[in-house]
């Protein structure tokens, strides 16, 4: 009997101990799922946050309806008068409208300085920002960078409210982000989401490593912050993914890191320094691995080193990988631009590439990216070159190219012009007429019978690096001949 009643008091105090826990880790994910509250972030933030609104003198075309120009009627003519009427007079300049656009911004400074996009302030004639208390400024710009985007200007104040500078490289993926700022006009409107990806490269600029996030980001939140959960600004919204002009899911801001560093320069000498290698690049693919005798996919490969440039004197050569700057992995051809163009211009680097499918480390003294530098060649001369030659193991036509079009293309003394592609492993590997065949599995193509040579000689069920330039860039292809060919 008493054992019976131990047993019955063992099975309610195992009962009472399995509820605590069942209510205990109840609790626990019903925390761990609540979503984060924002409340007390944006009442902190929020008051540095502004509006910025522009204002820019736009011409009227001249002539009258669809275009038409006044006609030539001499003055005192009985029609005279009724024709600039409906004309204007030509003597008259064309009458002058206001353009306005709206964008956003956050104060970084006491005394007044601000920060927004470049392309918020553009060719504006008139800036106006407008505080959180409805105070309104008119600014000037202190300087701005068109490859970041990036705005720095002043207004006139002081004990403003400021924002906590962050930190963007400690940015994870899939962490809680906040965005403030002024949608088609709407002051202060706050949007929140995660952290998609970090580094991302956008065709518009390749020295800017993005952030991306699913905030939803609208026209006028351009140059407005973005907080993380600490209240820190870790990025300046700056653009969207869209097909309809509104939000779909993808924003990118600029990393706060790359911005701080453009604002020290903008306010010490009123422009941007960057570094520069002086070569051209592109993604390695995995044939493209397999030819250079990669384990991976990685690096940065080189299709082009310009002449007269750090490159070329310490030696960087076409074919190379360049798999690590600065004691950091390149694990893409995106991230190289950031990296170098952020380095220190007159600094020596060290540079690791993989060459014959060895590694190599080459040292490397940094000079300044050009502000305006042509690295893309073109050429609209017509082809008057020599009758084509059928490359019968690729499946492609070549011929040889002009002392002209080598001049136009940059070309000296190497490359066939491909006329014709038929089905096989040129076309395979994407080869296109046009294009002109510069390398072979790392040798320099002297000629249409070089050519034919180095490709008899290839290696079958195996890639091979092919360099290529088409229409104004170089770019290398994985080329394999299979048992048929």
């Amino acid at each position: 009997m008493l054992g019976h009643r131990l047993d019955r008091k063992a099975v309610t105090l195992i009962g009472m101990w399995l509820t605590t826990a069942w209510l205990c880790m109840a609790a626990s994910y019903a925390g761990a799922a609540t979503l984060p509250d924002f409340t007390g972030l944006v009442g902190k933030v929020a008051p540095a946050v502004v509006n910025i609104s522009t204002s820019q003198k736009v011409q009227m075309p001249s002539g009258g309806p669809k275009g038409q120009d006044m006609p030539d009627i001499p003055k005192g003519t009985p029609f005279g008068d009724f024709f600039r009427r409906f004309f204007g007079d030509p003597d008259s300049p064309p009458p002058e409208f206001d353009s306005k656009s709206l964008g956003s911004g956050f104060v970084i400074s006491h005394d007044g300085f601000v920060l927004t996009n470049r392309h918020v302030i553009e060719d504006a004639d008139k800036i106006v920002v407008r505080l959180s208390d409805r105070r309104e400024f008119n600014a000037k710009v202190v300087g701005s960078d068109k490859r970041s985007d990036i705005a720095l200007l002043k207004i006139d104040a002081h004990d403003l409210p400021v924002v906590k500078i962050g930190d963007s490289e400690k940015l994870k993926v899939g962490e809680w982000v906040l965005a403030i700022g002024s949608p088609f006009g709407f002051d202060h409107s706050v949007t929140a989401g995660i952290v998609s990806a970090k580094g991302r490269s956008l065709p518009s600029e390749n020295y800017v490593p993005f952030i991306q996030t699913d905030v939803a980001i609208n026209p006028g939140n351009s140059g407005g912050p973005l907080f993380n959960m600490d209240g820190e600004v870790v990025g300046i919204n700056s653009q969207i993914y869209s097909r309809t002009g509104g939000f779909m899911g993808l924003s990118f801001a600029i990393p706060i890191n790359v911005t701080m560093n453009v604002v020290e320069q903008l306010k010490s000498k009123g422009y941007v320094s960057r570094g520069w290698l002086g070569i051209l690049i592109q993604d390695v693919t995995q044939d493209l691995a397999e030819s250079f005798n990669m384990k991976k996919p990685m690096g940065a490969l080189v299709a082009r080193v310009l002449p007269n440039s750090p490159a070329e004197e310490a030696g960087i050569q076409v074919g190379d990988v360049i798999v690590e700057y600065r004691g950091h992995p390149v694990n893409s051809s995106s991230m190289l631009p950031p990296m170098v163009g952020a380095t220190q211009v007159g600094k020596t680097v060290d540079i690791k590439v993989i060459r014959d499918g060895k590694a190599k480390t080459l040292h490397l003294k940094i000079a300044e990216l050009p502000k305006e530098k042509d690295l893309q060649l073109s050429s609209n001369e017509p082809r008057t070159t020599p009758q084509s030659v059928t490359e019968r193991r690729l499946g492609v036509s070549v011929s040889s190219l002009s002392e002209s079009q080598r001049k136009d293309l940059n070309i000296k003394d190497t490359g066939v012009y491909v006329d014709d592609v038929d089905d096989g492993p040129a076309h395979d590997a994407g080869i296109q007429r046009g294009d002109v065949i510069l390398k072979i599995n790392g040798v320099d193509i002297k000629g249409v019978g070089h050519l034919n040579t180095l490709v008899a000689d290839l290696p079958k069920d195996k890639s091979v690096p092919v360099l290529i330039q088409r229409h104004n860039s170089p770019l290398f292809l994985a080329l394999k001949l299979g048992d048929e060919d």
